[in-house]
Order: C-alpha cells, then structure tokens, then sequence
C-alpha cells in the first residue's frame, strides 16, 4: 500500500471537525494539498477543490475516521523540557518528540535548562538542527540570564534574530526586579514574551509541596501560595511599567489566577497557562488519598480511583500540587478566558531521579502522553466543553505568543490532530515514547486516545502502527 505522502491529495473525511480558530465543529472534511489545508467543509466542497485542482481519483487518497473521531488542529504546547543538551538519561529531543507525536501536540517549545542553558546562539543552532527531523515543530525558548543565574542578561536581541520564541529562567526565578525590568525592557522591541515562573525564594524556601494541613502530617516542608503571588504581583507592576509582553508559567494558586484577571481587566499584555496536573489533582495525592477534580471525574463515569502511596515522589512538581479550592479557580480562569492555554510543563526523570525519599526526589512529571486523556474527563462530566478544550490546546497558546500554529484555515501548514475522545485506556508508563516514566497517574484508566497525528501533511503518529 502506497504511503499517504505519495498522493497528491489526502482526505480526512467521516469525522467531527473541531476548530477553534474559525468557530468550526460539525461533521466534514479536510483536503490536504501539498503539506497545506487546501479546503474544509463539507466533502462536497472538498470535491470541488479536487475538480478545481484537476487531482484525480488515482492521485487522492481518502482516510475515513472511525465514528465518534475529533479533527482537530495539533496540538501547541508552551512549555516543555527536552533536556538536550546535557541530561540526555532523561529526555532528548527525538524522544521528547516523538512522545508530543503521540500526544497529539504538533508544536513544542522547549525550556532552556540544558547543559549548557540555551543562552548563546551556538547552543540554540545545535537545539535547531537536533530537531530539523523531529515528527513535531520545535520551538526552542532562550533564557533570560546567561547560565539562567540571575545576573547578566544574555544575548536576547541576537537569540530573537537566531529563532527563540520566548524568554524565560524556568525553574529559576529571577530574583532581582532591577534585571527583570531589563529583560522586559529589552524584550518588548522584540514581541517576545518573557516567560516567569513565579517563585519568591524567600518564601519557598526548601520548600517541597504545598503548605497546607497535608503538609504538616505529613512533616513536610511546606511551599506557600503566597510564594507564588507575590513573585506574580512583583512582575505585573513591572510589566506595568515596561509595557512589554509578559506570560505567566503554570499558574496554580486561586490568587494568581485573580491577578492575572485583574491585570488583563486594565489591559497589561499579559498571558498565562495552566498545567493538566495543577487542574486536576490536588496535595492530597502526595499522601496518597486521590482526590481532586480528576478523581471526582472519574469516580463520576464509573472508573474507580484506588487509593495511592504516601509519599509519591511522582506527585512532586513545581510548583506544587495545590488544593481542590485551587483547582476550582483555575478551572473557571481557563473557562473565562483568565488563562490563555494549557501547557503539559512535561518533565521527564530517571528512575534514580525518582526512587529516593520525597524531600530529596527531582521536581517534575511526564505530561505529553496523558494530557488529553486526563483533561477529557473533565469533559465527560460537563465541567469543560469540549471547544473550550481544544481552544486551550491549539488557537489560544499560538495567539498568545504569536505561533505559526493552532488552526485548520486554508493555507495554514496541515498540522493535525486526530483522536477518539471515548477510547480507553490503562496508563502505563512503560509504553511511554518518552523516557520519562514519571507520572503519578501509573494504573488509571482514562478515556480518550490520539489516533492520528499529521506534520505538514505527513502521518507522524498512527495508533498501533
């Protein structure tokens, strides 16, 4: 059988068309045209566009999805960690790609805390050509200080001419106001947003879940919520000052959802985003009691949730897992638009990262293989529209930093995605592309499975292929 990049046309026909970006969701079809959507409507319209191209039936192919089947725009997700260069154990950038494939998503963009950080333009020109052949496009975020050490900014205006989306210090902070405002100062020409993980130190401390009751029974160190807003309202009023484009990383606490409200109400050019995991689970995962939106969700179709183990290092992130009132906050700024997209923030460790008492475990879970399903049973239980979902994983991230992405309009490169929003399935880590197998969500059954993804036309992703 002739592969499909051998016909001049392909057909993704028989499905429900979600998309967002041009207020689409109905039955149809797609036209594929040299690596393009060439047409979408009605497969009378798709006929049409064939007849007007003169593409015959021995020069089409025609791929009829299963009833119940979503087209969808692929997949964007802001925030990413590939680990190469330097910590390829845990993650390099063809695997990491290859488990976005999997998950739907079609654009990554990837973290710069590599070894070396990504903040020269000889590190970003091997991340580029390290992914010219991946099965997803790659987005590669430049840091914000050189060696992301919070004291010298690095070389932005020659980064942004060299192909970075962003800036941003994941993980690390930056800690003084004086250099932040330099970073946006030196930004804001640019139209690139820099990207802040909310965290004042002095408060996190050693911090390592979420302060709370939990936190004290299970005598651990605690991470406030405040740790994260007053970082928050600290960089507002600078981009306040600057006007310069500003995106808040993996927001978890109802408070910062509030000021991310507030500050769009006055018009600051501000985004935000919002991890599967800080939607859908809460700090009583780490003691092993898993409860939360998830677990309701769940509990709510007829999928029992046992309980887990105390002490998961799995369930350790940054920042941490917070609480169902958290959840709940979050949940209803992505409904009204307060945060602009979902990202998987996907963190993958070895096993050694992992196996070791909580307090001394690495941050972090593997994300791109179970976003969809996990935030689906939020769907199946009417808390989160479907549109809204899709909305959040494709047009609004590419809107927010201005990506090449998102969207089945023609024209637009054929990044798609294909899933069945009703499949189920066992998660197991072992399976995973990635090699990060840390997810707390090990033995659970979920629904909702991508079956296809497609890059400029060619079929990267076939379940069971």
């Amino acid at each position: 059988m002739r592969e499909p990049q051998e016909y001049a046309a392909i057909i993704l026909a028989g499905s429900r068309i979600l998309d967002p970006s041009q207020g689409m969701d109905g039955s149809g079809a797609l036209l594929i045209v040299d690596g393009r959507i060439a047409a979408i409507g009605s497969e009378q319209d798709v006929e049409a566009k064939l007849s007007e191209l003169d593409i015959g039936p021995e020069q089409r192919m025609t791929l009829r999805q299963p009833a119940g089947s979503v087209i969808a725009p692929g997949f964007v997700d802001l925030h990413a960690h590939l680990r190469q260069p330097g910590f390829e154990a845990k993650e390099t950038i063809a695997t990491g790609a290859e488990a976005a494939a999997r998950g739907g998503f079609t654009t990554i963009c990837c973290m710069p805390n590599t070894q070396p950080v990504i903040d020269s333009r000889a590190t970003l020109e091997y991340v580029l050509r390290a992914a010219e052949n991946a099965p997803v496009r790659i987005g590669p975020i430049a840091a914000i200080s050189k060696g992301e050490d919070g004291h010298e900014l690095s070389e932005m205006v020659e980064l942004a001419q060299a192909g970075v989306v962003a800036f941003s210090d994941d993980g690390r902070p930056v800690a003084s106001s004086k250099l932040m405002r330099s970073a946006l100062e030196y930004a804001a020409p640019l139209g690139l947003p820099v990207v802040e993980h909310c965290q004042d130190e002095d408060l996190v401390g050693g911090g390592v879940m979420h302060e709370g009751q939990i936190s004290t029974l299970l005598g651990l160190k605690g991470w406030p919520a405040e740790g994260e807003e007053v970082m928050l309202a600290r960089d507002l009023a600078l981009v306040r000052l600057t006007g310069a484009k500003y995106h808040a990383a993996h927001l978890s606490t109802a408070g910062a959802v509030e000021l991310v409200r507030q500050a769009k109400r006055e018009g600051l050019p501000v985004t935000a985003e919002v991890t599967p995991h800080h939607l859908l689970l809460t700090d009583a995962w780490v003691a092993g009691e898993r409860t939360g939106p998830l677990a309701d969700a769940l509990a709510e179709i007829g999928v029992p949730v046992l309980p887990g183990e105390r002490y998961d290092t799995d369930t350790k992130v940054n920042p941490p897992l917070r609480t169902a009132k958290d959840c709940a906050a979050l949940l209803a700024g992505l409904r009204d638009g307060t945060i602009d997209a979902i990202a998987t923030d996907h963190a993958p460790h070895t096993l050694t990262d992992k196996a070791c008492e909580y307090g001394e475990a690495a941050f972090g879970i593997s994300g791109l293989e179970t976003a969809l399903a996990s935030l689906l049973a939020l769907v199946h239980v009417e808390r989160l529209d479907l549109a809204t979902l899709v909305a959040a994983l494709t047009v609004r991230p590419a809107r927010a930093w201005n990506l090449d992405a998102g969207t089945l309009k023609v024209g637009a490169h054929a990044d798609i995605t294909v899933f069945d929003p009703n499949e189920a399935w066992v998660v197991d880590p072992a399976r995973f592309a990635s090699k990060g197998k840390n997810t707390p969500l090990t033995g659970l059954t979920l629904h909702g499975r991508v079956r296809q993804t497609w890059l400029g036309g060619k079929l990267v992703y076939a379940a069971g292929n």
